[in-house]
């Protein structure tokens, strides 16, 4: 028996992209007369959305390092309480 592999990769094109390239080519063609703000929004729209998850995801990781006392500062100074507790 023979072996056959495949080998498929991840990429290609998603929904937004395919959707504004047939946008922009029914726009050339004349079969819609959007204005190019809405034939371009499925490539802004899904920019929008990434820097907007992008936003949140560091908004939260911001909010936990603050509440979670990760401040070098704080570190040496608990650090230095730690020891001076252990030489006790």
């Amino acid at each position: 028996m023979s072996s056959t592999r495949t080998n498929t990769s991840g990429g290609g094109l998603g929904l937004a992209s395919v959707l504004g390239i047939v946008f922009v080519v029914l726009k050339f063609v004349g079969v819609i007369t959007w204005s190019w703000w809405w034939v371009l929004a499925p490539f802004w729209i899904s920019a929008a959305l990434w820097l907007l998850v992008l936003a949140v995801a560091g908004s939260i990781l911001l909010a936990i390092r603050i509440a979670d006392g990760r401040n070098p500062r704080r570190r040496a100074a608990r650090a230095l309480r730690n020891y001076g507790r252990s030489l006790r």
